[in-house]
């Protein structure tokens, strides 16, 4: 969870560092599928699992790394956009109903709401007032992200390594195409990125996606999306300690409350059976 937390204030750095926020998202994708492509094998699966891996791979490959980059790129704080992201846990045990059959008793509902409510007062703050459209933009990349989290649960059969490099290679291209489309040349860009920027990608795709995010999707070839991924709430713990360590941004009370009912209500959720 230090690690995935690690990667809102690291990203900021990274931003800061003049890398254009989609390509930052597509280089972290082509690390992930390089460091990768030597333990695989390039064979595709049974038809069956093609869907949900191609759905993995633009939602967990393309969605989460766009809207996340374009999010702390529009972004002048990171606190809220920190606890933000925690939709992504209520929004995917949803999806986990709906779509396999999970059951979500009626506790977990009380609890999945309470978190949007904290979500909720968090977007009162005046602080958020300048802040709406990285706001708006994380609440898109924690849809993506619990949707990743549903179709990975129908690949738990297959190889994580494999699953993760093919999501890989899916965000890379998509994320490149519209780079390209968005933020112009290419190579003129990445001619322009120092060692530290470098630096910068190469944690996000070796340390948050390869160690953070891997071991997450291996955990759910023996655990339940809905007992797994309320770990994810520890993560902005250490993602504001971090911001508090690099950038000095201190959140506002309101701020506190609705994360601490936020990370209270997706923390419990992992309590109940």
């Amino acid at each position: 969870m230090f690690l995935l937390g690690s990667a809102y204030p690291t990203g900021k750095l990274g931003l800061n560092e003049s890398i254009p926020p989609i390509l930052f998202g597509s280089m972290r994708m082509a690390i992930v599928f390089i460091c990768l492509l030597p333990f695989i094998k390039l064979k595709l699966p049974d038809k069956k699992y093609l869907l949900p891996l191609l759905g993995f791979g633009i939602s967990m490959g393309a969605g989460v790394n766009f809207f996340l980059y374009s999010s702390i790129s529009a972004s002048n704080i990171l606190a809220p956009i920190v606890i933000g992201a925690q939709l992504s846990i209520p929004i995917a045990i949803i999806f986990s109903s709906l779509f396999i059959g999970e059951t979500v008793s009626f506790k977990k509902w009380i609890l999945i709401t309470t978190s949007f409510l904290g979500i909720v007062l968090i977007s009162f703050d005046p602080k958020i007032a300048d802040e709406i459209i990285g706001f708006f933009l994380i609440c898109c990349m924690a849809f993506f992200y619990a949707s990743s989290q549903v179709f990975s649960r129908y690949l738990k059969e297959l190889d994580v390594k494999f699953n993760s490099a093919f999501m890989g290679l899916v965000g890379f291209i998509i994320l490149l195409i519209l780079s390209i489309f968005f933020e112009g040349n290419i190579v003129e860009n990445l001619k322009n990125l120092n060692m530290k920027a470098w630096l910068l990608a190469f944690h996000h795709g070796i340390l948050c996606s390869l160690m953070g995010h891997m071991s997450m999707f291996y955990l759910y070839r023996f655990y339940p999306v809905g007992q797994v991924l309320p770990f994810y709430a520890l993560f902005p713990v250490f993602g504001l300690i971090l911001t508090f360590l690099i950038f000095g941004e201190i959140p506002t009370l309101i701020m506190v409350t609705g994360g601490i009912i936020v990370v209270l209500s997706v923390f419990m959720l992992q309590k109940i059976r």
